[in-house]
């Protein structure tokens, strides 16, 4: 079993930056693919960043350039910087680890972009 907490979401105004957090505890964090999910109000869930057990990342479009995914291993922790914030990036925010035969969620963190 593994758990997962969010944390870093909050309120900030556009062109503004913000770092989440995903810590991880209860498997072997290394064999686990993670990515961040975000969800608004009224849409479907949106896969925005993934790394590999290998470092290797994607991104949908919206983000590229943008957002920035990473892990460190050594500390079991998944992180996503976001800078240059857009009001279209308000969400509940997502972590999870997937090993692909199943796969495990945090709670989510609310980031808000607004004047």
């Amino acid at each position: 079993q593994v758990q997962l907490v969010e944390s870093g979401g909050g309120s900030v105004q556009p062109g503004g930056s913000l770092r989440l957090s995903c810590a991880a505890s209860g498997g072997v964090f290394m064999f686990y693919d993670m990515e961040w999910y975000r969800q608004a109000p009224g849409k479907q869930r949106e896969l925005v960043a993934s790394i590999t057990t290998s470092g290797s990342t994607n991104y949908v479009d919206s983000v590229k350039g943008r957002f920035t995914i990473s892990r460190d291993d050594a500390k079991n922790m998944a992180y996503l910087q976001m800078n240059s914030l857009k009001p279209e990036d308000t969400a509940v925010y997502y972590c999870r680890a997937d090993r692909g035969y199943y796969d495990f969620w945090g709670q989510g963190t609310q980031v808000t972009v607004t004047t």
